[in-house]
């Protein structure tokens, strides 16, 4: 394995990405156990093992998955709908407790895009958690190329032509491979905070440099 993919792989526990979710994670349940009384969670792009590997305190959770496909669970506290993050027109303003995303932001499309998914999230949520890789941390996370994010679509199309890049499969059919290079775009901290401009920033830091960046809203009401 790379010395790359040592760092932001997420399946290995080891990883630097794993630290620092674990790390992220203990903060977000603190935050939910601050809550008192039934709590509905909306998680935009979440799964059902996500929420089965947390260790919430409060019994009186309610999760709403909302993804592109159903993710059905077993858990009866678990409920998945599809649809998507860019339009929750089916939660009235300021219905759900706790609105999550993680990671999931930066694959809504473009900056204008991810800013409706901002704005419905903080129409929806009474509180709201949302984490996203930093554009300016210089390993791109989804591709494992230094700089990818920077380079015209073009090339970063040319080269998931010819490589296996990070996750993803080299990809022979151009308009695919252009497809999936332009699947994923990474927010700024001024693009986020100008999204969320009531939230609270926190950084998570790698070699001096921000590597991932949250916002989280609604705990000090």
């Amino acid at each position: 394995m790379s010395l790359f993919a040592r760092i932001v792989d997420f399946r290995n526990p080891n990883s630097l990405s794993s630290q620092m979710r674990r790390r992220r994670l203990v903060f977000f349940q603190d935050l939910v156990d601050r809550v008192s009384g039934p709590v509905t969670i909306l998680d935009v792009g979440g799964t059902p093992a996500f929420w089965s590997s947390l260790q919430l305190k409060n019994p009186d959770v309610s999760i709403i998955l909302l993804n592109l496909r159903d993710e059905p669970s077993d858990e009866p506290n678990i409920r998945s709908i599809v649809g998507d993050g860019r339009d929750l027109s089916a939660f009235a303003d300021q219905s759900i407790d706790i609105v999550y995303s993680n990671s999931v932001i930066e694959h809504v499309g473009d900056l204008e895009d991810q800013q409706r998914m901002a704005r419905e999230i903080r129409r929806v949520g009474k509180r709201y958690f949302v984490q996203t890789p930093n554009a300016f941390f210089p390993l791109e996370p989804h591709f494992l190329v230094p700089g990818y994010q920077f380079m015209p679509l073009s090339l970063r199309t040319f080269l998931l032509t010819k490589f296996r890049l990070g996750w993803t499969p080299r990809e022979k059919d151009w308009e695919k491979a252009k497809e999936i290079a332009g699947s994923v775009r990474l927010m700024t901290e001024t693009e986020v905070v100008r999204s969320f401009p009531e939230a609270t920033l926190h950084r998570e830091w790698f070699a001096g440099l921000v590597k991932s960046i949250t916002v989280y809203h609604g705990w000090d009401s």
